[in-house]
């Protein structure tokens, strides 16, 4: 995790810059999409992710969301990589 805002702010940035999405395992096992689009796509992205990994299973959830100045949603999904 990040230690200051500052380094959470420079990851969300490079995840941007990478063209929308991108996917990234850390070290607690969590696997990570970030996305960035517009409201109602954001909203239809997320029921789809707890549609195809239900939060029983993978435990997954938003660990992240922002509106962007743009009316655009930045958000950050969290799961496990596969179930048991």
């Amino acid at each position: 995790m990040a230690d200051r805002p500052r380094d959470l702010a420079e990851r969300m940035a490079r995840r941007r810059k990478a063209g929308g999405k991108s996917a990234e395992q850390t070290g607690d096992g969590y696997l990570r999409e970030s996305f960035t689009l517009p409201r109602a796509a954001a909203r239809a992205r997320a029921q789809a992710f707890f549609a195809r990994y239900p939060k029983a299973g993978y435990m997954s959830e938003v660990e992240h969301w922002r509106e962007l100045p743009g009316g655009e949603i930045e958000f950050t999904m969290r799961r496990l990589p596969s179930a048991d």
